[in-house]
């Protein structure tokens, strides 16, 4: 039982505000709560404010304490206005680790946060979320009855994950359609995917990566072979709608079509140090011509390899600019088993520039509407292989 003298004015609402006063405010079961010294900030409007609320809310009394504490917590982390740094308390944590280890139940889209608003950053392939036709860009205004506004990332993924052959009902906003309309997506079990890959105009390989998961180097590795083995002499490296993933898988594929020692990327942290990534690949695709696809789902680990092929070997990148996720988050256990991602550092290309809120501009810009799409046309496919070809016939 700790003990905190607080001085302060308390106001109460009617006739009469205002009345200064030093209270004792006694915190039961509460433990732990010594301030560092080296931080030298007073706690005691912390209590204050606790025991106001214990007290005088409606519902205080049913107020667990240590949710009380999980609620500060998020309250710190938000007000870093950082989206990707995120508190879980245990229950989360145990679901986020569920997630990153790739199988689990949902709709199979990739949500991020653009402009504070919701959004799908990318539709997995073959998704009940791609079927129901959503798209990159596309804002997220409620889930089921739920209004999304100021809602966080993770708020959002527990309410559209649910049980298995359920719906949920996303309004979505997007920039071609006059109002929002309601899509309903019945949830299954996501297993994603990798690598696609065939051969286009008889000689150029078209590899189509659907995210960079620690299955990606192997299964590109085979694509890579067999686009070889069957005489590909040029590359489409297709990064649409890829929403990323490990930083080392990154650097990883990387050493496929770069130099050995290239600079990949550089993390950029707080104390100014920067860690550099080099290529260490096999260099198999290093001497054929390539050209990249990328548009607004092409995010994170995908940004990094389309801007290390473009900044080292002037690569064109052909499409829709990209998203513009470039910071990296290491996740830390608390000592309850909850956890904060906490974004520690941000990515450099190789030209210095910052991926993170900026992207990647294309070299050719070339748009995709539904209209294309319900057509089976597909004009950024189409100028990547006229952009290879002219390369071809140099």
């Amino acid at each position: 039982m700790i003990a905190a003298l607080l001085s302060g004015g308390f106001y109460y609402f009617g006739y009469k505000t205002g009345v200064q006063q030093s209270k004792t405010i006694i915190i039961e079961e509460a433990r732990n709560i010594e301030t560092p010294e080296k931080i030298g900030v007073d706690f005691s409007v912390f209590w204050q404010a606790w025991e106001k609320l214990k007290e005088e809310h409606v519902r205080g009394a049913e107020a667990k304490n240590q949710d009380l504490v999980y609620g500060a917590i998020s309250g710190m982390v938000d007000s870093l206005k950082d989206p990707n740094t995120n508190f879980f308390p245990p229950e989360d944590s145990k679901k986020f680790e569920e997630d990153v280890n790739g199988s689990f139940g949902g709709i199979g889209a990739e949500i991020g946060i653009r402009d504070d608003q919701l959004v799908i950053v990318a539709p997995l392939k073959g998704s009940p979320a791609e079927r129901a036709g959503l798209k990159s860009g596309d804002k997220i205004l409620k889930v089921d009855d739920k209004v999304t506004a100021g809602m966080k990332v993770n708020d959002a993924v527990k309410i559209i994950r649910g049980e298995i052959g359920a719906k949920v009902v996303l309004m979505i906003s997007r920039k071609d359609w006059e109002n929002p309309k309601d899509i309903s997506i019945v949830r299954e079990t996501i297993i994603i995917p990798t690598v696609d890959w065939e051969m286009k105009e008889g000689n150029l390989a078209h590899i189509k990566l659907y995210n960079f998961s620690e299955n990606a180097p192997l299964a590109f590795y085979k694509a890579g072979l067999e686009a070889l083995l069957n005489g590909a002499q040029g590359v489409i490296l297709d990064l649409r709608n890829d929403p990323g993933g490990f930083l080392e898988v990154a650097v990883h594929l990387a050493g496929w079509f770069l130099e050995k020692g290239s600079t990949v990327v550089a993390e950029e942290f707080r104390s100014g140090n920067n860690r550099t990534f080099a290529a260490q690949g096999n260099e198999a695709l290093k001497d054929l011509p390539v050209v990249v696809i990328i548009n607004q789902g092409s995010a994170s680990a995908s940004e990094i390899l389309a801007g290390a092929l473009r900044d080292n070997r002037g690569v064109k990148l052909i499409g829709e600019k990209s998203f513009g996720k470039g910071t990296v988050q290491e996740l830390f256990r608390l000592k309850d088993d909850s956890s904060i991602k906490i974004t520690v550092a941000r990515w450099l290309l190789p030209n210095g520039q910052v991926i993170d809120e900026n992207g990647l501009q294309p070299d050719y810009e070339v748009k995709l509407t539904e209209e294309d799409a319900k057509a089976g046309k597909d004009p950024q496919l189409e100028k990547a292989i006229e952009v290879l070809k002219a390369e071809l016939s140099k």
